[in-house]
């Protein structure tokens, strides 16, 4: 199935979208660090061919999405952009899906706008004390070493990118050196190198640990894989325990990236999840 390619208004710049499917009830993907809209190329069209309208969104700053200076990419502001993006595409609720810092900005919009969310998923999300993610945290903390010996080299940011996503699956056959290579184009150079930095910086967990998951009502599946690497078993458990309608899911033997580990899995996790919710409310 060919996706629709929209660019779409959100203040700062515009953000990247592919949008699958017309005509269903809505259903918008975000990916997490290092990765992009492309994590969600075969979960979406099987989402589309469910019935759902499936919208993958490139977060500001990431992928094809612009990356204007001086903006904020932090998780309060990519929520705004959410909003923002949500009422220029007439999307006036969606089921929300976010995979790991995606999470975050699906967390944060839920609890901060929740008449926008019907349905939540969060996948790996790392939250609490393990925000950032560990393999975030490291950059932050090493943030001038990074630069220097990443803009000394000719493979700009692939020592970093290349390391947080073979860690993010299981097996590394799902994780080949030609996939490396197309979630490393959006940092291609000396700038991406620096703009991948400047992303990791932005993550703050005061973005998230300010918000009352009391007020998250709506029905929340939190799926996790159980080989993450990245972030514990404990968070997907407080946070099943902390959101008031939320369930866990969770497959063995996949990592954060349950999208490109186990796509058809995942999709039928999703159209169950939001279609027996749909058919109960």
């Amino acid at each position: 199935m060919q996706a629709d390619v929209l660019r779409i208004p959100v203040g700062p710049g515009a953000v990247h979208v592919e949008r699958y499917g017309h005509g269903g009830d809505p259903v918008i993907l975000l990916h997490g660090f290092g990765t992009c809209a492309f994590l969600w190329r075969t979960v979406a069209p099987m989402i589309a061919e469910a019935g759902y309208t499936a919208y993958a969104i490139d977060l500001f700053g990431h992928g094809e999405s612009d990356r204007t200076p001086d903006a904020d990419f932090g998780i309060a502001a990519q929520a705004e952009y959410l909003d923002a993006a949500m009422t220029a595409l007439r999307v006036a609720r969606a089921t929300v899906v976010g995979n790991d810092l995606g999470g975050d900005v699906a967390l944060r919009l839920a609890a901060t706008r929740e008449e926008r969310v019907g349905h939540l998923v969060l996948i790996n999300t790392p939250a609490f004390d393990e925000l950032p993610a560990r393999d975030i945290t490291t950059m932050q903390l090493s943030t001038a070493r990074f630069a220097f010996q990443v803009t000394r080299g000719v493979l700009g940011a692939a020592p970093l990118v290349q390391h947080v996503l073979e860690g993010s699956v299981a097996k590394g056959a799902h994780m080949p050196t030609r996939l490396i290579a197309r979630y490393l184009a959006p940092f291609a150079g000396e700038d991406g190198v620096n703009h991948l930095l400047r992303l990791a910086a932005a993550i703050r967990r005061d973005d998230v640990e300010d918000l009352d998951l009391g007020r998250v009502r709506m029905p929340t599946l939190i799926v996790r894989g159980d080989a993450d690497l990245w972030v514990t078993r404990e968070v997907a458990d407080r946070l099943v325990a902390n959101i008031p309608n939320a369930r866990l899911a969770h497959l063995r033997g996949v990592g954060r990236l349950i999208a490109e580990e186990d796509p058809v899995w995942l999709c039928e996790q999703l159209c169950q999840f939001i279609g027996a919710e749909r058919t109960v409310h």
